[in-house]
């Protein structure tokens, strides 16, 4: 099993990531031990504290390493409503890019689809800011095969990230279309506790379990696991070398 993915055939990180979603204000601690561990992938969005998590991200980390690959999230505005008018996004990644401290945003994804704005509109304005050096790579979250589709015959889709773990396999086929592609999957909420019968099985925690089921389900698989707990983080990284045997996967499947 491969370590390492290159996200748009260009940005190489270690398939195994760090969502920083949890993170309050004083936990720069363990975003820092996270780039320590080896983690290249950080997520993050301006949903998370409306810019604070990304302000948390540049203090802490800046100057960035340059393996380190930094992607957030715009898309959803005050108060939680989705805003995906071209001039909402152009103002988020403007904001986004000030906030982080950086000239490009080498990976940046679309957080929700807008229903009240055509796709291509949002799309469109990505491909644009694109163009113009803003961002690198551009993701979708949250998105349908069909939606998904769509936003491809527009411009280069680079990533996904939906919901996706053992117990939560809704989008399958979401997943099989970014397989095929080669386009990366980032799994939000890859980590379920109701596993633990079958971690005691392997030798690992649930978290650990559900991780490493996830390396092994695709090769186009990033978890991002979030955790405000450096014990936590630790136990996370180190599912990252758990390889789990044909037989542990058939009683998983």
């Amino acid at each position: 099993m491969d370590d390492e993915f290159l996200i748009g055939g260009e940005l190489r990180v270690r398939r195994l990531g760090f969502g920083a979603m949890h993170l309050s204000e004083n936990d720069g601690d363990v975003v820092r031990r996270a780039v320590d561990l080896g983690v290249t992938l950080i997520d993050t969005a301006y949903l998370y504290g409306w810019g604070a998590n990304e302000e948390l991200l540049a203090r802490t980390l800046w100057p960035y390493r340059k393996e380190v690959l930094v992607t957030t999230k715009v898309g959803v505005a005050r108060p939680g409503r989705l805003d995906g008018r071209p001039e909402a996004l152009r103002a988020q990644v403007d904001a986004a890019l000030q906030r982080l401290r950086m000239d490009r945003l080498d990976l940046l994804q679309l957080h929700r689809v807008d229903p009240e704005v055509p796709l291509a509109d949002q799309v469109g304005t990505l491909k644009e800011l694109r163009d113009q050096g803003k961002i690198g790579h551009i993701g979708l979250s949250e998105v349908t095969v069909e939606q998904l589709a769509e936003a491809r015959g527009i411009v280069e889709v680079a990533s996904v990230q939906n919901r996706y773990s053992l117990l939560d396999r809704e989008h399958e086929a979401v997943l099989a279309a970014c397989e095929a592609a080669g386009i990366a999957f980032l799994p939000w909420r890859p980590v379920l506790p109701a596993v633990a019968g079958l971690a005691a099985d392997s030798g690992a925690t649930p978290a650990q379990l559900g991780l490493a089921w996830l390396l092994a389900r695709s090769p186009v698989i990033l978890p991002i696991p979030g955790t405000s707990k450096i014990a936590h983080l630790e136990e996370n990284v180190a599912a990252g070398a758990i390889r789990l045997t044909e037989a542990q996967l058939r009683k998983l499947a």
